[in-house]
């Protein structure tokens, strides 16, 4: 396992269609997800949750998805509803991170939604720790509320995102990543 800081100097995202199998054990999964929940949580709201989305479950959410799409898109060719199908089928372990707010005197919805960010954030740290590729997306479907209410969100739940998981198929190469003189500044 790398030195924590050698390992978030090196960490980057994985394309899902650039992996592959096998995803993380089932104690693995539980490091991601209690590493996913140890983020920062200004009055202990716990303003997220996990959906884990692994074998045929991927392909039910994809079920959902391509419902959805075919519904507001009527003319849309096989082809394109097949793609929203398999949205979730490249990696084979998917967590969706949920991001809920609550009216707190002291804690403003953006500290809420930011911890959920925290957390999806831990969840891809904690992946690649263990060797594992992993990638934040999300998409037109991360937004939609028909998709969101057939993956079982309540009303007041948003999508922070997918976070897809998998055995990097080939190498990772990095992208290039800006200079400090450019995002840096002192006051």
């Amino acid at each position: 396992m790398p030195d924590a800081i050698e390992l978030l100097k090196i960490r980057r995202s994985v394309k899902p269609r650039e992996m592959s199998g096998p995803g993380p054990t089932a104690a693995e999964l539980e490091t991601i997800l209690t590493i996913g929940a140890r983020v920062p949580d200004h009055g202990k709201l716990t303003p997220w949750r996990f959906i884990v989305f692994e074998g045929d479950a991927r392909a039910r959410a994809g079920d959902v998805i391509a419902r959805v799409f075919a519904k507001k898109n009527p003319s849309a060719p096989a082809a394109d509803i097949e793609i929203e199908k398999r949205r979730l089928m490249d990696a084979p372990l998917v967590i969706a991170v949920v991001s809920f707010t609550r009216p707190h005197p002291k804690v403003p919805a953006w500290e809420q939604e930011l911890s959920a960010g925290a957390s999806a954030m831990n969840i891809l740290t904690a992946a690649t720790a263990l060797g594992y590729g992993a990638n934040w997306l999300t998409g037109w479907f991360a937004f939609d509320r028909d998709v969101l209410d057939g993956l079982g969100l309540k009303a007041d739940e948003k999508l922070a995102g997918f976070i897809h998981i998998g055995t990097p198929a080939k190498p990772v190469e990095d992208r290039p990543r800006p200079a400090l003189s450019d995002i840096v500044t002192r006051f």
